[in-house]
């Protein structure tokens, strides 16, 4: 108890105050013990399904915050989060209204605030280009790990040996990106095929762009090292995970309004969600889980796939975040029983010899 409590004070802090500015707001605003009670419900939900659906963004992070030194790893936390928090919950769908309406910031945060109906108008009318954008980001993190002809721990192992064979394809991954945002572009409109395509090829190209800055610093920091220089590893990192979580909260961003059109209601909620999924994802470094349980990172890896491909398709078909996040779990839940399968296996063909 009083290891998880290590890992998730701060986060339940942070609930906490979260809850109390939401009862708050519940009074002020409605005036009443049920509108009081109705808010703290929709941040409650919408907090368990922004963990519902990032539990595999922790297990995506920890694998790449385990390879970050300590100094990263706190800063990923607490600079991370003001990002995570204040950036994507609250700044994004701001942006989004300041963009599709043409008008300025503080009359987007008023348009928020004073007529949340067209406000969440103007947010969802952006879905298309949310769509292709984050969908081609996230489909490019997932396929770059199973794309890997270096990969020899399987999962799931004819389709994974299959692609890390294919991977010796120069850009095959981009190039089954690029066949599936035209095949999808196909059911939409001129002018909405144009934005999703637009907006998928920025996706792509923010995604090559990250991993051509992250391992320009890890080729300065090794000729550092070479040279005899100490090097604090992680700010290449720091920088991909940061836009990796931008791109898992799109759906949740966009999902919230299915609860409430409340820019402050969403924000609190979301932002308690956010938070425990920093902590889920020190733990999970901390603790050693990902070398622990050998196939929780492809049961997490297989998740963003469908993350990216529920995203792409959305821009046709309305997915309820609900079954996205359903899937999700399921991918990861079946994947920690295999590792633990695993873990069984081995120990029994390989007995501690006695004391």
């Amino acid at each position: 108890m009083q290891t998880l409590l290590r890992f998730y004070t701060g986060s339940l802090l942070f609930t906490i105050i979260c809850l109390g500015l939401a009862g708050y707001y519940g009074m002020v605003s409605t005036g009443t013990m049920m509108g009081v009670a109705e808010v703290l419900w929709i941040v409650v939900i919408l907090s368990v399904l922004e963990v519902s659906l990032s539990f595999d963004n922790a297990v995506v992070n920890a694998s790449v915050l385990k390879e970050m030194d300590e100094v990263w790893q706190k800063r990923f936390l607490t600079w991370g989060i003001a990002f995570a928090v204040f950036g994507m919950r609250i700044v994004f769908p701001l942006a989004i209204v300041a963009i599709a309406a043409s008008i300025g910031p503080m009359e987007a945060l008023n348009l928020s605030l004073n007529d949340p109906a067209k406000y969440e108008a103007l947010v969802s009318s952006a879905h298309i280009g949310i769509a292709g954008f984050g969908g081609a980001f996230l489909a490019m993190v997932g396929m770059k790990f199973f794309f890997d002809a270096d990969k020899d721990v399987h999962w799931i192992g004819a389709i994974e040996r299959a692609l890390s064979k294919v991977s010796a394809l120069p850009a095959i991954e981009i190039a089954i990106l690029l066949l599936t945002m035209w095949g999808i572009s196909t059911f939409l409109s001129v002018e909405e095929a144009h934005t999703f395509l637009v907006s998928g090829m920025l996706g792509l190209v923010t995604f090559i762009a990250v991993e051509a800055v992250s391992h320009w610093l890890e080729m300065r920091e090794e000729a550092a090292r070479l040279a005899g220089a100490v090097v604090r590893s992680g700010l290449g990192g720091f920088i991909y995970l940061n836009i990796l979580d931008a791109s898992f909260s799109f759906d949740g961003v966009i999902g919230a309004f299915a609860l409430s059109n409340n820019m402050i209601v969403i924000a609190l909620g979301l932002s308690i969600g956010a938070m425990f999924v920093r902590s889920m994802t020190v733990h999970l470094v901390k603790q050693g889980t990902l070398a622990e349980y050998r196939y929780l990172e492809h049961g997490a890896f297989w998740a963003i796939v469908v993350l990216g491909a529920i995203m792409l398709v959305s821009a046709v078909v309305h997915i309820p975040e609900t079954i996205t996040g359903l899937i999700g779990a399921i991918l990861i839940g079946v994947s920690f029983w295999w590792s633990v399968r695993h873990q069984k296996a081995e120990k029994a063909a390989n007995p501690a010899p006695d004391a």
